[in-house]
């Protein structure tokens, strides 16, 4: 598998195994008086105008643990993506990127391949804000297997990383085909990923929009419903994953482009 080792958190391994757990943090309160006040203006951005002047999508690719190869590949793909959207995609590393003034120019945030802690308590509490002001958030890949330690971004992505067989082929069911994400695609979608577990199911009011099932390789521990990709309404906002998206390759082939495509007007709140 290829990738490498990036400094901060311990305990990644070279096929994204999850991390070892540290003390458990405690859990993130109510914003700052000082994040409140600078958030008041999301509300007359993504709520209260009958104009929208959110231009951007904010595509984050900070990792603190293994880091994947294909992350440039995967930003080539949302910027071209996004501008056909008329849209401008901003790609960081930056966890200063998360303030409520910053977020509020975008139409939606992506964690692209994150690993590890990537966000600082002000970020968080930002981000939590902007999703309580309708904000929307796309998780791909790895997004999984980010900020074990924050109770909120574990119903933000809707399930954990738990691991995964080395990469090979294999045919994804859909699930539900009547989404944009999903739409263009037949029954079932034959490709090359790394078919990631998780530490439990996404939760019932998720949106479940492929599976795969773990008879055509070794390696699966979810069972009868093995999920990959699901989206759901999260915290006043929108939520969508996708496990998909490890190779290079994958950024270049059209049926996932769309995919994506599909998932970036949901957590924009773009109609179809």
């Amino acid at each position: 598998m290829r990738g490498r080792r990036s400094r901060g958190r311990p305990g990644w391994t070279r096929t994204c195994s999850a991390p070892r757990r540290r003390d458990p943090r405690v859990p993130v309160g109510r914003p700052s008086p000082a994040v409140r006040r600078e958030s008041r203006a999301i509300s007359d951005v993504i709520q209260g105008s009958s104009g929208d002047d959110r231009t951007g999508i904010l595509v984050y690719t900070r990792t603190a643990g293994f880091r994947h190869d294909s992350i440039p590949a995967g930003i080539t793909a949302l910027t071209e993506l996004a501008g056909g959207l008329g849209l401008t995609a901003l790609a960081t590393e930056d966890p200063s990127a998360f303030t409520p003034d910053r977020l509020r120019r975008h139409r939606a945030v992506v964690f692209l391949s994150t690993t590890g802690e990537v966000l600082d308590d002000r970020g968080r509490e930002a981000l939590r804000d902007y999703l309580a002001h309708g904000g929307g958030w796309m998780g791909v890949h790895s997004a999984a297997g980010t900020e074990y330690d924050w109770p909120y971004y574990e119903g933000l992505v809707g399930a954990r990383f738990d691991g995964h067989p080395p990469l090979s082929r294999a045919s994804v069911d859909v699930a539900d085909r009547d989404h944009d994400a999903t739409a263009h695609l037949g029954p079932r979608w034959t490709l090359d990923d790394e078919w990631y577990n998780f530490r439990g199911q996404p939760p019932s009011s998720a949106r479940l929009l492929l599976t795969i099932d773990e008879s055509q390789y070794q390696g699966g521990t979810m069972g009868a419903v093995h999920p990959l990709a699901w989206c759901r309404d999260y915290g006043g906002g929108r939520s969508f994953y996708t496990a998909l998206g490890h190779t290079d390759e994958a950024y270049a082939d059209p049926a996932f482009r769309r995919h994506l495509l599909g998932g970036l007007r949901y957590a924009a709140g773009i109609g179809s």
